[in-house]
């Protein structure tokens, strides 16, 4: 199954436009706009890469700022549309992360990658979506890109909801390290701070933050979407003061690299 018919499979059926703003999934909708405006300043430009329907791109365009939106799949485009609203300094093109033709060298202050690496299956495509991510950051321009966590997946999916019992997946586990490799069948590419490492050693880069964007909240979500307003904003406290906590930012399932272009 090709990279596009997987996407446009799962994407068509799979409401994503509803999926950052249930209450537990706020979280990780609140948290990336929290490192975001850590940096952002009025007047900067805001490239969007596999943009989705468009909540991040909607969010910033509706608070002044000039955002360019990049998207593949046609259905999220036509989403993304119909969420625009009067006034919005926003515009969305369709293309691919892994070849930004069209857009110019270090012509953004401030690069989101937010959905791209979930998609891509070989270290070939992970570097290429990356590195035009740098590419049409300016220097000293700051790239957000997010990662879907290996281990919340075996977590999850293979033990939570016992998908270890499908023995056609045992082929994609590693069962000395519990390495889980994927394809386009999978639909999410996984990953572990380890290999997000190996694949930024050599771009020009300083890393600012790393970020467990959501931490443990889905397996708590029941929970988090009953809490009163006082109490989720007191859950929300302890979340951003343990997101970035060494020994705790690998507990979520998806996790933010936060840097800057040198």
């Amino acid at each position: 199954m090709q990279r596009s018919e997987a996407l446009k499979n799962y994407y068509e059926t799979h409401e994503e436009n509803s999926r950052l703003r249930s209450r537990h999934g706020s979280v990780e909708f609140l948290t990336t706009v929290k490192y975001v405006e850590k940096y952002l300043k009025p007047g900067m430009k805001i490239l969007e890469i596999g943009a989705g329907t468009g909540i991040y791109s909607h969010y910033f365009a509706q608070n002044g700022y000039s955002v360019d939106a990049v998207e593949i799949m046609e259905y999220n485009i036509e989403v993304f549309k119909a969420n625009t609203t009067p006034g919005e300094k926003v515009t969305i093109t369709q293309g691919d992360a892994i070849d930004l033709k069209g857009f110019d060298d270090g012509a953004y202050d401030i690069t989101l990658l937010l959905g791209p690496m979930y998609h891509l299956y070989t270290k070939e495509d992970k570097l290429a979506a990356l590195r035009e991510a740098i590419r049409v950051t300016r220097p000293g321009g700051v790239v957000f890109a997010a990662y879907y966590n290996n281990d919340m997946t075996a977590y999850g999916f293979l033990f939570g909801r016992e998908g270890i019992k499908d023995t056609s997946l045992h082929e994609l586990i590693d069962f000395d390290t519990f390495s889980l490799s994927s394809t386009p069948k999978e639909v999410f590419s996984l990953y572990r701070k380890e290999d997000v490492d190996d694949l930024m050693k050599d771009f020009k880069v300083t890393r600012l933050h790393y970020v467990g964007v959501d931490m443990l909240t889905r397996f708590i979500k029941a929970a988090v979407d009953e809490m009163d307003g006082k109490t989720f904003d007191i859950y929300l406290k302890y979340h951003f003061s343990i997101c970035e906590r060494p020994d705790m930012a690998g507990a979520t399932f998806h996790m933010l690299d936060v840097f800057r272009k040198d």
